[in-house]
C-alpha cells in the first residue's frame, strides 16, 4: 500500500510524538546511565584483574575502551592506544554476540532498548574477552 505525501507526513509526525513521549518518561535517562555505569565499572575491574593496560572513558550512556596505560584526554592520547588489541577485543565480543563499534575511536552506548540482562550478558562477554586477550 502506497501512502500519499500527506499520509506519510502524518505517520512521521505521529512517530515523532510517540518518540518524544517515550523519551520524556520519568527516570528514563537515569536508568540508562545506571546501566552504563554498571557496565563501565565491570570493564574497569576486569582490565585491572587481567592486568591489561586500559582506560574506559565514559559520560552518561556513552563509553569507549582504550587499550593504553595512560588516561586518554585528547585525540593524541587516543592515537597512542593499542588498536590491534582493540581489534582482538572487538572480535572476541562479536564472537560472543556483542556488537561494538569496529573502531576504537568510536563510542559504544547503552540505549533505551537495553535491559539489565543485556548488560549482564555484555559484562560476562567483556570478562571472557579480556581474559582471552590476557592469556593469549
Amino acid at each position: 500500500m502506497k501512502l500519499s505525501s500527506l499520509q506519510s507526513r502524518v505517520v512521521m509526525l505521529a512517530a515523532g510524538i510517540a518518540t518524544l513521549a517515550q523519551l520524556s518518561a520519568p527516570g528514563l535517562y537515569e536508568r540508562i546511565e545506571k546501566l552504563a555505569a554498571t557496565l563501565v565499572a565491570a570493564i574497569r575491574v576486569s582490565l585491572k584483574a587481567e592486568k591489561i593496560p586500559g582506560h574506559v572513558n565514559a559520560i552518561g550512556s556513552l563509553a569507549t575502551l582504550f587499550f593504553t596505560p595512560e588516561p586518554v584526554t585528547n585525540y593524541g592520547d587516543a592515537k597512542k592506544s593499542d588498536t590491534k588489541r582493540y581489534t582482538q577485543y572487538f572480535r572476541n565480543m562479536l564472537e560472543r554476540g556483542v556488537f561494538l563499534a569496529p573502531s576504537q575511536f568510536e563510542a559504544s552506548f547503552v540505549s533505551v532498548a537495553h535491559t539489565e540482562p543485556d548488560i549482564a550478558f555484555a559484562i560476562k562477554s567483556a570478562q571472557e574477552s579480556l581474559h582471552k586477550i590476557a592469556t593469549s
